[in-house]
């Protein structure tokens, strides 16, 4: 049943959009996605919200249907509204047709299967959830198996992050840990760590990628701590031949993935 809301003050309405919040959200266990393509990348990853808004008008688009269906089997919310309560609640002035309420899955690092995937990411107090999002998108389209977010890295439920991951979310292995607990774990099985840093002066095509690899980033403004550059297996640097000292987190770390992932299309990564 699809149940039809025109009240700004509806408790729902209210509840879905203090989702935008990070202390909520964490209360809830809950988090917002945006948007038909993303919502659709989650059903594909067999991902169903437990909430699902959708603007009047769009009842009949074939995406949309097939969303309103999953919902309904699984017992979850069907909610049509007005755009102007989606506005409401995505604080955007075009809104999407969609709106998807999901449960938070975080994973636990002591349950990462290191050997399901060759290719890992790890991020150490990453600041921008736009620069996450793209990270987390990278790592699907390269086949990694994730990201592990060490110490105060920004909370990957947020809206924007969810946005900038075109979907990526529902399809990558997501840990919140710490910088000790990491090491302990990596230490634990078979694993290079390989950090990002520019204070190496090792290009990042000479070194021999190993899997699993782990690729270590550090913060946007000060990079890698020097405790943790020294935990590292190897250090490597893109070179730089403009101005510019440094590209920006996410860029650098797709540059450093498609790396990985072409010596092991070449057959090089031992």
């Amino acid at each position: 049943m699809i149940d039809r809301i025109a009240s700004h003050s509806n408790a729902t309405i209210k509840r879905i959009r203090a989702l935008r919040d990070k202390k909520f959200r964490r209360l809830e266990g809950r988090f917002l996605a945006e948007g038909l393509r993303i919502l659709t990348e989650a059903l594909e990853a067999g991902v169903v919200p437990e909430i699902l808004v959708f603007a009047e008008g769009a009842h009949g688009h074939p995406l949309v249907e097939a969303l309103i269906g999953a919902v309904e089997a699984s017992g979850g919310q069907v909610i049509e509204t007005s755009r102007d309560i989606l506005h409401k609640i995505t604080e955007k002035d075009n809104p999407q047709a969609v709106v998807g309420v999901y449960r938070q899955n975080p994973t636990l690092l002591a349950s990462v299967d290191r050997n399901s995937a060759s290719i890992w990411v790890v991020c150490e107090s990453l600041k921008d959830p736009g620069n996450l999002g793209t990270i987390l998108r990278t790592c699907d389209a390269v086949g990694a198996g994730g990201v592990i977010l060490l110490d105060a890295s920004c909370d990957p439920f947020s809206v924007e992050s969810v946005r900038a991951s075109m979907g990526a979310l529902f399809t990558q292995t997501i840990v919140q840990s710490d910088g000790p607990g990491f090491f302990r774990w990596l230490r634990q099985g078979p694993g290079m760590l390989v950090g990002a840093s520019l204070n190496s002066d090792t290009d990042y095509q000479a070194v021999t990628y190993t899997a699993p690899t782990f690729v270590f980033m550090g913060n946007e403004q000060s990079g890698l701590p020097p405790e943790y550059e020294e935990a590292c297996d190897a250090l490597v640097k893109l070179p730089m031949r403009g101005k510019a000292d440094s590209l920006n987190v996410a860029v650098a770390t797709a540059v450093l993935l498609y790396e990985v992932l072409n010596q092991q299309r070449r057959g090089t990564v031992a």
